[in-house]
């Protein structure tokens, strides 16, 4: 044995002794993970879905509106309408995706107001693909797929506050 109880030496890491648990300095403390990770990558995933996706509405509306005989109906479906109806929707609402999915990519000012109104426009995008059912159903329920994850990623996003 030693003269020297429990001396550590000066140089090198510290070598853990559970005769002194708990009696030392606390090291630095670790900060709390930063707000990001899987969500905040699925607000930016989710923005350029909003882009995209508005753009490939709006070529969806263009062809319905074009040529009604774009599309072939699937069988009988409750809910009815024109497909020229139908298309001068999904332009409409295919460019306010644009310009909403711009504004969640772009973040700064912009980001606030992109977050709620993208949140409405994912939902109300959701249930008019879902009334599109019989005109184009695989990519309506691929559609309808992004909305709910675009939903989610917005939803559960929670900005710092400065």
């Amino acid at each position: 044995m030693s003269d020297q109880p429990h001396s550590q030496p000066s140089q090198g890491p510290r070598v853990w002794d559970p005769s002194h648990q708990g009696t030392g300095t606390p090291g630095p403390a670790v900060p709390p993970p930063a707000q990001g990770g899987l969500v905040a990558g699925g607000v930016v995933f989710g923005g350029v879905l909003m882009f995209v996706s508005g753009f490939l509405a709006v070529f969806q509306g263009i062809a319905a509106i074009a040529k009604d005989d774009v599309y072939a109906r699937v069988g009988s479906y409750v809910y009815e309408m024109n497909l020229t109806g139908w298309g001068w929707v999904l332009v409409v609402v295919g460019i306010v995706a644009v310009v909403t999915g711009y504004g969640l990519l772009s973040g700064g000012e912009w980001a606030g107001w992109a977050r709620i109104s993208g949140l409405a426009l994912a939902s109300l995008s959701l249930i008019l693909q879902f009334l599109f059912l019989p005109y184009a159903p695989f990519w309506a329920v691929v559609q309808i797929a992004i909305d709910v994850f675009v939903i989610w990623a917005l939803a559960a996003y929670r900005p710092r506050q400065a």
